[in-house]
């Protein structure tokens, strides 16, 4: 029923004029400085927009928009805690980050540690939450296109993901950080405003009561009414149960150390647009969600959970079938046009991030310690994108027909457990020191990979990315709730063990310098 050369004209449309964005934007990225963080020279209101941008991923579209229209109100729950989260950010982390490093997360956790070993745990860990993250944008942008373009087959969302990942590199290579944050502007003001014109025109089809649209969704899903309480998801087992909890631990606490997301920090000139940047991506982000909770259910009440989970892209094509549904091939178009853009502009900055740990953190400080022209880092940088562009690529080819909400839940859970404790342990802790930096790293990043890998989402279960075999031991679909309290653990044990000290001039400059941005 789609029109595949609308769809694809719509997106072309979007890629050029943002790439002639990016180019005009990239004007001055002759230094280290504009090219990883803009030269700290957006306002608050525009990075928190831009935050929105790069936090609203294929995910928040077109994962949870197809959970919630599958499972009610327990696919609400990845909305709650997405939103819930920047709480963490904004009370802990945002003014200090802002306050103590300059471009990436290495930065403030080296501060007053040993640069190299450090540097190199935080390059690792950056390098693996991006990659996990990008197999659930690149993911989506396979499903996206089968639904466009009704294929089922797997050649041809192959082909589309290497489309994605190439304009991602594009963005990246040419723009830098400042032209990857006008692309995060654009796209963000047109989801919203794609989001908020669907809940009306769909609000609208029900004679603007939510308590009709909820009562047909609930009469035209197979759940009845229990599609409007808790459990259909995560209710039916106590192990169903603890999955939710560690869901949840992972969504709360893995915003507030997602790299792409605290690089962010350090594109606005101080730590009170850096508060600013928090507020403004959070009341974004409240629209959105609340919008995406009436289009879920809308999606139920005007597709149906079995016509969704039929289609070609599964549950994360539910909110294209219910564009198409109201507003014809056009809505479908642009809402396609805007989902393609969402996971365009999420993919580019988290290459930018990427790319930049490995040249700054690795590269510059490890490889050439300090001693390195500011062209030469952002040449690497810049091969650094295309090689992660290119496993992005073949890592979503793999991942395809997994729903992307659960995936970037598994990135936010590798998040929270590799680098929240070390951050906060940096931040507020005299005792804490290199060992247990990098026991704190490395034992909450080791133990969540490994989790993952013998959870029922590697393999076990007919929705495992490897169905055919079963080598799970690990009962849970999200480590969270067991690796982020271990790297807390080993963050700990490993100071006391350690026989080095903290370092008390570093940490007393540290301090004062996180808490009033003196020499910042």
């Amino acid at each position: 029923m789609s029109d595949p050369v609308l769809n694809i004209a719509v997106f072309a449309l979007f890629v050029v004029i943002t790439l002639y964005v990016v180019y005009r934007a990239s004007s001055r990225n002759s230094t280290t400085a504009d090219y990883y963080a803009a030269g700290g020279r957006f306002t608050g209101r525009q990075n928190g927009i831009a935050l929105s941008g790069d936090f609203l991923s294929a995910a928040s579209f077109l994962g949870i928009a197809g959970a919630i229209a599958v499972h009610g109100y327990d696919g609400f729950l990845y909305s709650i805690g997405f939103l819930v989260a920047w709480l963490v950010d904004l009370l802990l982390i945002a003014e200090l980050l802002r306050n103590t490093g300059r471009f990436t997360m290495g930065d403030v956790l080296s501060f007053r540690m040993r640069q190299r070993p450090v540097r190199a745990a935080a390059a690792t860990s950056t390098l693996v939450i991006s990659f996990f993250y990008m197999l659930a944008q690149m993911a989506g942008a396979g499903g996206l296109v089968a639904l466009l373009l009704d294929v089922h087959g797997g050649f041809a969302q192959a082909v589309v993901i290497g489309v994605v990942g190439v304009v991602m590199v594009l963005y990246v290579l040419v723009g830098g950080m400042k032209g990857t944050t006008w692309v995060q502007i654009i796209k963000a003001t047109i989801l919203i405003l794609c989001v908020v014109l669907m809940t009306v025109f769909l609000l609208g089809k029900f004679g603007f009561s939510l308590s009709n649209l909820l009562s047909a969704a609930a009469d035209n899903s197979p759940l009845g009414d229990r599609l409007l309480e808790p459990g259909s998801l995560y209710g039916g087992s106590e192990v169903s149960k603890l999955d939710f909890v560690s869901l949840s631990v992972a969504l709360i606490l893995g915003a507030a150390a997602l790299p792409h997301v605290l690089m962010r920090f350090y594109t606005v000139p101080n730590s009170r647009e850096a508060r600013r940047s928090v507020v403004w991506a959070t009341g974004c982000m409240l629209v959105f969600y609340l919008c995406t909770l009436v289009i879920g259910f809308g999606a139920a009440a005007m597709v149906g959970p079995d016509a969704i989970t039929a289609a070609p892209g599964g549950e994360n094509s539910a909110a294209p079938l219910l564009a198409l549904n109201i507003g014809g091939t056009l809505l479908l178009g642009v809402v396609s046009a805007v989902a393609f853009a969402t996971i365009l502009a999420v993919v580019a900055g988290l290459t930018i991030t990427a790319s930049a740990s490995f040249a700054h953190d690795v590269y510059a400080n490890i490889v050439k310690r300090g001693k390195v022209r500011a062209a030469q880092e952002v040449r690497v940088a810049r091969l650094t994108a295309v090689v992660i562009g290119v496993l992005a690529i073949f890592g979503g080819i793999l991942a395809a027909g997994q729903n992307i909400a659960f995936l970037v839940a598994l990135a936010f859970a590798v998040a929270a457990s590799a680098n929240l404790s070390t951050l906060l342990y940096s931040l507020f802790w005299k005792r804490f020191n290199t060992m247990g930096t990098l026991c704190g790293i490395y034992g909450g990043l080791i133990a969540c990979v490994v989790l993952v890998v013998f959870s029922p989402v590697v393999s076990g279960s007919p929705d495992s990315i490897f169905p055919g075999v079963d080598f799970h031991w690990f009962p849970l679909r999200n480590p969270g709730l067991v690796s982020i309290p271990f790297s807390f653990l080993c963050g700990f044990v490993g100071t006391l063990l350690a026989r080095d000290k903290a370092d008390p001039r570093k940490q007393a400059e540290m301090e004062v310098r996180s808490l009033t941005g003196i020499g910042a």
